[in-house]
């Protein structure tokens, strides 16, 4: 079985795109992306519910050596902490109504503390994340099949993204997640 993300669907600059046919496969491209991380990395996450958003968490939350079956969507709680070798704060907005509620969570102080970042939902609080930051849209596709496409946003998000497609790249196509 391949748990390695099939191919490449796009590339456009700096932007990337694959298409996974399963949650192992999505786990395994966050996980590439949870290695690839420097100290200080924000990514945001939009996508339906059920797209595989909260499996990607759990694949970076790996690759930055905290425990993937800890993660859960922090949906009541809003933003989860992991310990790893860089810090992960995990915020999930899917129940904040309006714009506004964002407001007063302190997320910013979380886009701003090194470690790593990762919001989602993030279309529901464009203001506090940085100039410089990682915009990934997860898509249904049908099935098991979900399209996962990487957008930078500044120089260092597209360095993550290099790394994480170099990562992706070096992988035996056989890998499990």
């Amino acid at each position: 079985m391949t748990t390695t993300p099939a191919r490449v669907t796009e590339k456009a600059g700096s932007a990337v795109a694959w298409e996974t046919t399963s949650a192992a496969e999505t786990h395994v491209l966050g996980k590439a992306l949870g290695e690839a991380c420097a100290e200080h990395e924000v990514m945001a996450l939009v996508g339906p519910l059920g797209a595989g958003k909260t499996c990607l968490v759990r694949g970076i939350a790996e690759g930055l050596g905290a425990p993937a079956e800890l993660v859960t969507s922090p949906t009541f709680v809003l933003i989860h902490e992991y310990a790893g070798r860089r810090p992960l704060y995990h915020a999930d907005l899917y129940r904040l109504e309006e714009r506004d509620a964002v407001n007063g969570l302190g997320l910013e102080e979380y886009t701003e503390m090194p470690g790593v970042t990762v919001i989602e939902w993030a279309e529901k609080a464009p203001g506090v994340l940085p100039r410089d930051h990682l915009w990934i849209t997860l898509d249904h596709l049908g099935g098991d099949r979900r399209r996962v496409a990487l957008y930078p946003r500044g120089a260092r998000s597209a360095e993550l993204a290099a790394r994480a497609v170099a990562r992706l790249a070096a992988r035996p196509r056989t890998e499990g997640a």
